[in-house]
């Protein structure tokens, strides 16, 4: 078995709780409360995804392989433009979809800063640690805005911000690219790192439950 094969095999139970999750059946027919959908925004463009974008830079910083450097730095410059385009139109769709949209960012929610802070610390650890946390958000947004796009109800409110959140369809070769450049690390590093690996990818697939949730939930420091 290859090593993505392994780690997509961990991955399945919890991409099908987390697309059966309230917050994306939510938003899938319509029922989400608007105020779930502006938290998750905020806490993912205003700081996941720059925490995400980061972390692989820190990846390519670490890389001993040049195509690996190269590719993860691009992965960085695409995620923080991702961000961008991400923002400038859920913003633009807001009052459409009967949602207030906040004016100032708000603060990280506890899950966002323990996500956020698990990306810094694994990227900066090793390279197969790093791998191990950057590959999930790529598998788990690519197959969940699949299945937003495909099981959503016709004419349901948040319709058109899920046609807005989909990644363009280069978007399944650049996770191809993810899978087989973690087959390439572990293949090359020792049996404690390839354990790492692992472990820090079964990390990253819970964080992506946690966000969900958070974002359900709103959660917000109690104090």
């Amino acid at each position: 078995m290859l090593l993505h094969e392994q780690l997509l095999e961990i991955a399945d139970p919890v991409l099908r709780r987390v697309v059966d999750h309230p917050f994306w059946s939510g938003l899938r027919d319509g029922t989400l409360p608007p105020e779930s959908l502006v938290y998750f925004l905020q806490q993912d463009t205003g700081h996941l995804l720059p925490a995400y974008g980061r972390a692989l830079a820190r990846c390519a910083a670490q890389a001993p392989d040049d195509a690996h450097a190269a590719f993860f730095a691009r992965g960085a410059l695409g995620t923080l433009e991702a961000r961008d385009r991400l923002r400038e139109a859920s913003a633009g769709t807001a009052a459409a979809l009967g949602i207030d949209w906040p004016a100032e960012q708000t603060p990280a929610g506890p899950a966002t800063h323990a996500h956020c802070a698990f990306f810094t610390a694994a990227a900066a650890t090793s390279p197969a640690a790093g791998m191990g946390a950057v590959l999930p958000m790529a598998w788990f947004n690519l197959n969940v805005s699949d299945n937003l796009a495909e099981h959503c109800t016709p004419g349901s409110r948040y319709e058109p911000w899920i046609r807005i959140y989909r990644p363009a369809e280069g978007y399944r070769h650049v996770v191809r690219k993810f899978l087989a450049t973690a087959d390439e690390i572990g293949g090359r590093c020792s049996e404690s790192e390839r354990r790492l690996l692992v472990e820090t990818f079964t990390t990253g697939i819970r964080y992506e439950w946690a966000f969900a949730e958070a974002s359900w939930l709103r959660r917000t420091w109690p104090i």
